[in-house]
């Protein structure tokens, strides 16, 4: 039996992502203004004519469709399903490292152990058609580094993904899948055996709904999150045009290290990391090169606890993201007493650093 309260606040944010003509900019924009999906159903269309066009606005007031409401109650199931759980925006189990890419999925459909999306995390992506060698780097690599406590995150295709997240399972720091289908879906069914292993070892994410097939755009949008989860992005075998290459710009544009391996002068596969070595990728020939360039020195099992002393505005304003988040989530986040967050919020409101919004929610505001 689903605890309604819960059900109902993950209904809603449901029910948005599924707004005809909402994008996920105008979703933003409303979620800043409103603070909640609640909030912005409940708005009235001149307030929401404020941050909406007119269709959008339309379309929000209207009472959702019957196949919007078969989707939320199929999904409010799926979700009860232990393992299974949809984070909003607002989640404190929300993976801190999206929380400040440009353009954090409003939903995540996870399956698996979600606390890995709060680890120390690396990227291993590459080639679908990798060489038998390439395949054999993405497993050791990833070992290695798993074995060091990084949690390896790739994309679940054939080749260069499938390896990396191999090696990921055979070290403490797991793996975790961005896949670009709904989170009920395999692809390529080929990899169907290796899913159902991490789904019980490590995590599975997607920020598509229930039940959305293998659509081509959707993989490269998905290369945000790869690149977004993690401290870096290691290439391996990848061509001169290739989705490997799409993540490692979206990696640096991030702030994310950009790592490759070099390969022969004579194979297509190794254009695509020559090309970004040039570029200024660090160039590597073994795992303990990523290990010294992100400072990791005896193994990380978990994303440390900032110590007293950083318990400061900065601390705080650092958790709090982009995006309207309620103070019970930031002292989640941060792991700092609710009076210490409260102090802090204050003395930031007080600095116009945040804002407060309608239901409690606090946001940073952009001159900060």
């Amino acid at each position: 039996m689903h605890d309604p309260e819960p059900d109902a606040a993950l209904a809603s944010w449901l029910r948005l992502d599924q707004t005809p003509g909402l994008g996920p900019l105008t979703a933003r924009r409303l979620l800043s203004a409103f603070g909640l999906p609640q909030h912005i159903f409940s708005a009235t269309p001149p307030a929401l004519l404020a941050h909406a066009p007119a269709q959008v606005v339309q379309a929000l007031k209207a009472p959702p469709s019957d196949a919007t409401q078969a989707l939320v109650e199929r999904t409010l199931e799926w979700a009860s399903v232990p393992g299974n759980q949809v984070l909003t925006l607002a989640d404190a189990a929300y993976p801190p490292a999206l929380l400040n890419i440009p353009d954090p999925p409003l939903l995540l459909y996870v399956k698996g152990q979600a606390a890995l999306l709060a680890r120390h995390a690396l990227a291993v992506v590459g080639s679908r058609n990798a060489t038998l060698q390439g395949r054999a780097h993405a497993e050791a690599f990833s070992a290695a580094l798993s074995a060091a406590g990084l949690t390896i995150i790739s994309g679940l295709a054939l080749g260069i993904d499938a390896s990396a997240h191999q090696g990921g399972l055979r070290g403490i720091g797991s793996t975790v899948a961005v896949i670009g289908t709904g989170a009920d879906k395999v692809y390529p069914a080929r990899n169907h055996a290796l899913a159902h292993r991490i789904a019980e070892e490590g995590c599975i994410i997607s920020e598509y709904p229930l039940g959305t097939p293998p659509v081509p755009h959707n993989f490269p949008r998905r290369n945000r999150i790869i690149s977004g989860l993690a401290r870096g992005v290691l290439v391996i075998e990848a061509a001169a045009q290739s989705g490997s290459l799409i993540t490692a710009r979206m990696a640096a544009d991030q702030g994310r290290d950009v790592f490759a391996i070099p390969g022969s002068i004579h194979s297509p596969l190794s254009k695509g990391c020559h090309l970004l070595i040039r570029q200024g990728a660090k160039l590597v020939d073994d795992a303990q090169d990523i290990l010294d360039e992100l400072n990791i020195v005896g193994g990380i099992a978990q994303r440390p606890c900032p110590p007293p002393s950083a318990q400061d505005a900065s601390a705080v304003l650092d958790a709090m993201g982009h995006d309207p988040v309620h103070p019970d989530t930031l002292a989640q986040r941060c792991g700092f007493d609710m009076p210490f967050v409260q102090a802090e919020l204050l003395a930031l409101e007080l600095d116009n650093r945040i804002e407060t919004l309608p239901g409690g929610m606090v946001r940073r505001l952009a001159a900060t």
